[in-house]
C-alpha cells in the first residue's frame, strides 16, 4: 500500500481559496481522496495561533480528520505587517519524513517550496504532489512537482 505524507500550508490554502472562489478548502474531501489511494502515515497542518474561537474550532476539526496541527503565534508588527510563516518548519518536516513514505503531498501555492520539491525529487525515490489554486500557484512549484492537482469545486466547501 502506498504510504502518504501530507503537509498543509493552512494560511496559503485559506487565502488562495477565499480569493479565487470565496469559499473554504474541504480538508475532509482531500483526506478521503488520499485515503482511497493509500495509507496516510503522516499529516500535518501548519497554522498560526490567534486565540480566536473560530480558528480553534477549525483546528479541532483538522485534528478530528486526522491532522496533527502545528501552531505558531500570529505576530502583528507595528508597521501593520504580520508574521506567522511556516516555510522552514514545513521544509524540515518534509525532508525528515520523505524517506519514510512513497508520496509527499504539499498543499500550497508558494513558489518558495519549489526548491524543497526539487531536493526531495533528487534525494528520495518519492512522488511529490502539490494541491493549489491554479491561478495563484507559482509556476515553478507546479513544474517541481511530480503531479499538480488543481483545487476546484470537488475540494471546496
Amino acid at each position: 500500500m502506498t504510504r502518504i505524507a501530507v503537509f498543509a500550508d493552512v494560511q496559503n490554502i485559506y487565502y488562495t481559496a477565499r480569493q479565487s472562489f470565496g469559499r473554504q478548502f474541504n480538508y475532509r474531501a482531500l483526506w478521503q481522496q488520499l485515503q482511497a489511494r493509500g495509507e496516510i502515515v503522516h499529516a500535518f497542518a501548519y497554522a498560526t495561533y490567534r486565540g480566536d474561537d473560530g480558528q480553534t474550532k477549525f483546528q479541532d476539526a483538522l485534528k478530528h480528520i486526522g491532522f496533527t496541527v502545528k501552531l505558531k503565534p500570529f505576530i502583528q508588527r507595528s508597521d501593520g505587517s504580520a508574521k506567522g510563516d511556516w516555510d522552514v518548519g514545513i521544509a524540515v518536516d518534509v525532508m525528515t519524513l520523505a524517506p519514510e513514505v512513497d508520496t509527499v503531498v504539499l498543499l500550497s501555492g508558494d513558489g518558495d517550496f519549489d526548491v524543497l520539491l526539487q531536493a526531495v525529487n533528487e534525494r528520495f525515490a518519492v512522488r511529490t504532489e502539490v494541491y493549489g489554486v491554479a491561478s495563484l500557484t507559482a509556476k515553478s512549484l507546479v513544474e517541481s512537482a511530480s503531479i499538480f492537482h488543481v483545487i476546484d469545486n470537488d475540494l471546496l466547501l
